[in-house]
């Protein structure tokens, strides 16, 4: 594969008029938030959220309806009608939100903004997973139809580490104002959220983005959601040029990563380990779920655990000669070793024979969620190690994608805080 030439152009992330909610119309700004889309554990985590608050943002990234149409329509309405009511309300000026997430030892900071999507956007936004077509498809038809973006997906990337530019406005900010927004979610995280203005601040942000690179660490549904929303409109210069993104300098504020799980759901425990055990070590491995995962840590090569039949079991060291069989051999090694690669590649593919569409295979964030689901079910849960962050990054600016779901950067921001409506702009 070729690697990618120098950069031609920067990160331009542009002020916006944020549509947040009314404190005084809902019972907590924390009751109204959601995890991203793609993060909500359907149905129990959608019920949860649908009841916490009648206005709960939930009830516009997942609308329930008959069918998709349906959904996206309803999802507008209720938009519309919550704007009517008075319930979300637009902030007077465009401005860039510094956005705050603590937990314990965990800090996170960054900027929330308008990020142009003008060539070359693919150049300067590096992405690192490949999309199912069907979700971009319901995500794109969802925007079309409210004309908004309701949640920011998440950008990082790497400054040198100095208090200046983006970093100094920051600091300042959070220092000497107010901010326009505190809450804590029941996850235990505190978000608060200020506004820049100032015309001078903006500059200071936008001439240090210029010359920076991002890679996608949350998001990739959306992003190539809003480059097809983009291209639909290549006549049109407008909103529809600019997606909502939060930016984080990891330099200053390291993302946790970890590993995506899969659910799939008609391969029970006992076929999968049958199946796998000439080609892969199998060990059943205590629990409880930490102590299955410490074991999981200590596999040796690509490993996996599997869980749903009520125990634990460790895959790992696969026979070379089938990862030589299954594995392409033209991409990097970093990508050919990837335990992602090797469990659709080995194992989905050519051992289990699980097509990859919904139907077979759920993608869940949540280690014991994933448990529980195939346990009710009767299917068969994987789970899955963390990548670390540099292997990502340098894949991406070789222009490799992982295979999808590859892996789950956080914290992620929370959904609700402030959208961007396309009209406002």
């Amino acid at each position: 594969m070729s690697t990618p030439g120098p950069l031609r152009g920067g990160l331009r992330l542009l002020p916006f008029r944020g549509l947040r909610y009314a404190p005084e119309r809902v019972s907590s700004l924390a009751a109204v938030t959601s995890p991203p889309y793609d993060v909500v554990v359907r149905p129990d985590g959608l019920r949860h959220l649908e009841t916490a608050d009648p206005y709960n943002i939930v009830r516009l990234i997942l609308p329930q309806a008959a069918s998709p149409g349906a959904r996206h329509r309803q999802a507008a309405r209720t938009l519309r009608d919550w704007r009517t009511a008075g319930v979300l309300t637009p902030d007077p000026v465009p401005a860039l939100y510094v956005y705050e997430q603590r937990s314990g030892d965990i800090l996170q900071r960054g900027l929330i903004g308008a990020l142009r999507l003008t060539e070359p956007a693919e150049r300067v936004v590096l992405p690192h997973e490949d999309v199912m077509p069907q979700v971009v498809e319901d995500r794109a038809a969802l925007m079309r139809e409210t004309a908004a973006n309701l949640d920011p997906l998440l950008l990082s990337y790497r400054s040198d580490g100095a208090v200046t530019g983006a970093a100094a406005v920051i600091e300042r900010t959070v220092e000497q104002r107010e901010p326009l927004l505190a809450t804590t979610t029941e996850d235990g995280f505190s978000h608060r959220l200020w506004s820049v203005t100032d015309a001078a601040e903006l500059a200071e942000i936008d001439g240090d983005l210029a010359a920076r690179q991002a890679l996608i660490a949350d998001g990739h549904h959306r992003w190539a959601t809003y480059l097809r929303l983009r291209d639909e409109r290549p006549d049109e210069p407008g909103p529809w040029d600019r997606g909502l993104v939060l930016l984080v300098d990891t330099t200053r504020y390291p993302l946790r990563v970890r590993g995506i799980h899969r659910l799939l759901r008609r391969l029970p425990v006992e076929e999968a380990l049958a199946t796998a055990k000439d080609s892969f070590r199998v060990r059943t491995v205590a629990g409880p779920l930490p102590d299955a995962l410490a074991a999981l840590d200590r596999a040796e090569g690509n490993g996996f655990l599997l869980a749903g039949d009520g125990r634990f079991h460790l895959l790992d060291q696969p026979d070379p000669g089938l990862l030589a069989r299954t594995v392409p051999s033209g991409p990097p090694e970093a990508w050919r070793t990837l335990d992602a690669t090797v469990l659709h590649a080995a194992l989905l593919e050519h051992l289990w024979r699980v097509p990859d569409d919904p139907e077979h295979i759920g993608y869940i964030h949540d280690p014991q969620a994933a448990v529980e689901h195939a346990e009710r079910g009767g299917g068969t849960a994987v789970l899955m190690h963390a990548v670390h962050e540099d292997v990502v990054r340098d894949l991406a600016r070789q222009g490799v994608t992982m295979p999808r779901k590859s892996t789950s950067f956080g914290p992620k921001p929370a959904t609700g805080l402030v959208l961007r409506s396309l009209d406002l702009d």
